[in-house]
């Protein structure tokens, strides 16, 4: 039989302005939280990402010759606030892959720096409630000189990008609903051979790759002290291809999943700047990804710059 992969899903979504960690709460480019001027939020944060199944086209399937796909990623994440309606934000992660059967090996390194700029220029009142509108501007580019031609196995697909988001946020006492939609617009890559075959022939080592499309939906429990939310995730590319029946992805197949998950924040009463936050996320349907499980954890630390006492987290002020 030949030897058949798939799409890994964190290589493509978490951290590459494609799938920096969309799923977490605390300050991100996705949520509708934002630092105060001058406080400075940081933390590590570890994700475990694995799967057996996946889908080729339409068609799910499983492949022996890779058994479970796993990818474990440490990132380091940053918001700093130039406003209280003006962040700049980052992250950097470092991702190792690994297959439990066959002879393909894992690859680990630095993927992708992420800088987002997040704006929210609209806060008002509307019976009890407030609604927020946010927007985000970022970019991203490749740390190291990856392969992207190696799925599911490679860290990331190596490819530039730009991302511009809006966010709507409507906040009823401790009770919030978020929605957000994105566009990513995606380079160029090049790969290490001189010729591919997609639909047709490619005479070329550059690969066009097709731009993406993120929905988010996010509803819970939201106070100072505690996040407490339900999210779905979709992630749609924008053309592409299906993976052929018993071969291996490649960098531009069209690649699209549905992710259902929980997310919690918790502010350390003793300690307001520190904050714990976990959750998990699975894959409910996609097209050329595998159907993966993630789990994560982080903690974040918020330093303030303006030598003012900090009597409560400022990251946990109600938005």
């Amino acid at each position: 039989m030949k030897r058949s992969t798939a799409p890994m899903v964190v290589a493509v979504m978490v951290l590459c302005a494609l799938l920096r960690p969309h799923s977490l709460s605390a300050q991100t480019d996705i949520d509708a939280l934002m630092m105060s001027k001058n406080e400075f939020c940081i933390g590590p944060m570890y994700s475990y990402s694995s799967w057996k199944n996946y889908w080729e086209g339409t068609r799910k399937r499983d492949n022996q010759n890779l058994g479970t796909v796993s990818t474990r990623m440490i990132a380091v994440m940053g918001n700093y606030g130039i406003t209280k309606k003006f962040n700049v934000l980052f992250n950097v992660p470092y991702v190792k892959t690994n297959a439990s059967a066959g002879t393909l090996e894992g690859m680990q390194g630095l993927q992708d720096l992420s800088l987002f700029l997040k704006w929210r220029p609209i806060q008002h009142m509307i019976g009890n409630g407030r609604i927020s509108v946010l927007g985000v501007a970022g970019i991203s580019f490749p740390l190291t000189n990856y392969t992207p031609d190696y799925l599911p196995l490679s860290i990331g697909l190596h490819s530039k990008t730009a991302t511009g988001r809006i966010i709507v946020d409507y906040k009823l006492g401790s009770f919030f609903v978020t929605a957000s939609a994105t566009y990513i617009l995606r380079d160029n890559i090049r790969i290490d051979r001189e010729s591919y075959y997609t639909t047709e022939m490619h005479n070329t080592h550059e690969v066009s790759m097709p731009d993406a499309a993120n929905y988010n939906f996010r509803t819970g429990f939201r106070n100072r002290r505690w996040i407490a939310e339900g999210v779905v995730n979709i992630w749609n590319t924008l053309g592409g291809f299906d993976i052929t029946r018993n071969n291996m992805p490649f960098p531009s197949n069209r690649m699209n999943a549905t992710t259902t998950g929980i997310n919690i924040k918790y502010v350390v009463p003793a300690l307001p700047q520190l904050s714990f936050v976990g959750g998990g996320n699975t894959t409910i349907a996609g097209r050329n990804m595998g159907q993966a499980n993630t789990v994560y954890g982080s903690l974040f630390y918020i330093l303030n710059f303006s030598h003012k006492s900090l009597h409560t987290a400022p990251s946990s002020k109600p938005n």
